[in-house]
């Protein structure tokens, strides 16, 4: 199983944004397999694509992904035009983590409907996959993307519970991201889009990747919760309970998705610093 990193650009205190981008390039020299953002709309956090993109010109193997972006609340014509250039500019490397969201700021704050989102989102993936094939939309006559690397689509991975989630997942998508839960609910979710790629014919097997958070050392602690009782309001109790505050819980997490059969596991920093990034790849035995 391949291990990821969080990166903090949803901590609320994470400071000068140029942390975030020492913490890639260390990231990279770790030996961690992906970067990855989380992130809203009404939050100050740091935009998930702009921090990818610095992130990509910081580096040059590590993978780039959004677990997850809420994709309802983007204008569909620009996210995948943003998406592709993304694609482009990391040479393939970046995947595209999309959900629908649940908490109805974000969409006010845009101006997009917040109860029809999940019809919109269906219409707005026919879109995108549309820009990305190089196809005219309406009012020109020429496309209006970047073509993606592999010539046909971003990859989307897909995050939720829904079914129609699954229907999006099977037709667009490389496969499932948990955005948080155990590793029996990953079991469970696995059975379901399972099924459903089977049924619809796809070829191969859908990748599976889950994210929890951690924050090592006594000294992050308070930070740490601060940060995700501020981002997850209501259900910051949760988070907090559920993070990795040691090197033996962090081995405990790997060890539980691993043999779920998690492909990937994405360690998200809840306390923002270039040593929690090595404090987790001591951990991890990933060097």
């Amino acid at each position: 199983m391949r291990i990821g990193l969080g990166l903090p650009n949803a901590v609320v205190d994470v400071g000068e944004g140029g942390i975030l981008v020492e913490i890639a390039r260390r990231a990279e020299e770790l030996g961690f397999a992906s970067l990855a953002t989380i992130g809203r709309v009404a939050y100050p956090n740091y935009e998930e694509l702009v921090v990818l993109a610095a992130a990509a010109g910081a580096t040059r193997r590590i993978g780039l992904q959004t677990d997850i972006l809420l994709g309802p609340t983007r204008e569909p014509v620009l996210l995948a035009k943003q998406a592709a250039s993304l694609d482009q500019l990391s040479t393939g490397r970046f995947v595209l983590g999309v959900g629908v969201g649940g908490r109805e700021d974000d969409f006010t704050i845009t101006g997009m409907g917040f109860h029809d989102r999940g019809r919109r989102w269906d219409r707005n993936l026919e879109l995108i996959h549309r820009a990305w094939r190089g196809e005219p939309l309406e009012g020109t006559d020429r496309p209006v993307t970047p073509r993606p690397v592999n010539g046909e689509s971003v990859p989307l991975m897909f995050g939720g519970g829904a079914e129609q989630m699954i229907d999006r997942l099977v037709k667009y998508g490389i496969g499932y991201t948990q955005g948080g839960g155990t590793p029996e609910a990953l079991t469970k979710m696995k059975a379901r889009v399972d099924a459903a790629w089977q049924h619809a014919g796809r070829q191969g097997r859908p990748e599976y990747r889950a994210l929890t958070y951690f924050a090592l050392g006594e000294d992050a602690h308070a930070r740490a919760e601060h940060s995700l009782r501020d981002y997850y309001g209501a259900y910051g109790d949760r988070v907090w309970a559920g993070t990795a505050k040691e090197a033996a819980q962090v081995r405990e997490r790997i060890q539980a998705y691993e043999a779920v059969g998690c492909d990937e596991l994405v360690l998200f920093m809840a306390a923002p610093a270039i040593a929690q990034a090595e404090r987790l790849a001591e951990a991890a035995t990933i060097r």
